[in-house]
């Protein structure tokens, strides 16, 4: 089946009248006729009563017609969609972005690029970062920004773009809610929700807990359903400053920022990149990120010391 075959036959069905479909589609009679009849052994069946004074669709032809309106209607869509393309009238950028990091950390370098990009067209997505690295791998997303990863591929471009520390985030009505900072001893006496295959837990037992494990409560693999056990009081969260919560929540600084994680721009090494791509990778990583981060230096200035450094 040929596009110039459905449309030939899309014409006369339009008019009734194979020599006004003829001129519509700007070809002879014949030719057209031929078409139609090419396109009638295709598909094993008569599509078009033909009469002297009578043209009418036969049954088969009423059935498909709705359907090869369609086949029609979205390959001229596919055709200008790759018109506009190749003339830069779109220009596609799919950011994968770590459950954890939030989406407004990305919002002012589009918006950057959307000024000197015409038809800068963003698709975000969201996923764990092995499943983003997947995914640029398989050409699915062009960049992606995570946290801590493990084993990038050697095929993967690994930038670092800033340091993010992690706060406490918890209920209002929690015992720590009204403190400026939370400490050791806090810590001590809380009960942290865990998040499944994270290595938060661990980086606080070796700066704040040595010798005895934190008290480790309710666990889940999914940041949300642990933001709503904090809301309902049975915990507190470490998580990243920037990772998107629960407006009923509040995040609370660590004495003398523990712990930390490096934000990172991930994209696949020697693929051609587009210019909206292109664009992407050079704002982000010359952007100056400390506008998204608050200065720690007043915080740690408060802190003795001793307090900043694990035992």
């Amino acid at each position: 089946m040929e596009l110039h075959q459905v449309r030939y036959f899309l014409a006369v069905a339009s008019t009734l009248n194979f020599t006004r479909a003829a001129e519509q589609c700007n070809v002879t009679q014949p030719a057209l006729t031929k078409g139609v009849q090419k396109l009638e052994q295709e598909l094993g069946g008569q599509l078009i009563y033909r009469e002297r004074q009578l043209t009418q669709l036969t049954d088969l032809g009423k059935e498909v017609l709705p359907m090869l309106e369609r086949t029609l209607a979205s390959a001229e869509a596919v055709r200008r969609r790759a018109q506009e393309f190749q003339r830069k009238d779109v220009a596609p950028l799919k950011i994968g972005l770590a459950p954890s990091i939030s989406a407004s950390l990305v919002l002012d370098p589009i918006a950057e690029i959307a000024k000197f990009v015409p038809g800068l067209h963003v698709e975000l997505r969201e996923g764990a970062a092995e499943k983003l690295v997947d995914l640029l791998l398989e050409g699915e997303i062009n960049a992606a920004m995570v946290g801590d990863v493990q084993d990038v591929p050697a095929r993967i471009d690994d930038w670092s773009l800033f340091e993010e520390r992690y706060v406490a985030v918890l209920a209002p009505t929690h015992r720590l809610a009204n403190r400026p900072s939370i400490g050791i001893d806090d810590l001590r006496e809380t009960i942290l929700l865990e998040r499944a295959e994270c290595d938060v837990a661990p980086k606080i037992q070796k700066s704040y807990f040595p010798e005895k494990p934190p008290q480790l409560g309710h666990c889940s693999g999914h940041d949300l359903h642990l933001q709503h056990m904090a809301a309902a009081g049975f915990g507190v969260i470490l998580a990243p400053e920037h990772m998107p919560r629960l407006p009923t929540l509040k995040s609370i600084p660590l004495e003398g920022d523990p712990v930390s994680r490096e934000v990172r721009l991930l994209a696949v090494q020697g693929r051609r990149y587009s210019p909206a791509l292109d664009a992407f990778v050079k704002v982000a990583r010359l952007r100056d990120w400390s506008v998204e981060v608050p200065d720690r230096r007043v915080l740690r200035a408060a802190v003795p010391e001793a307090a900043r450094t694990p035992a």
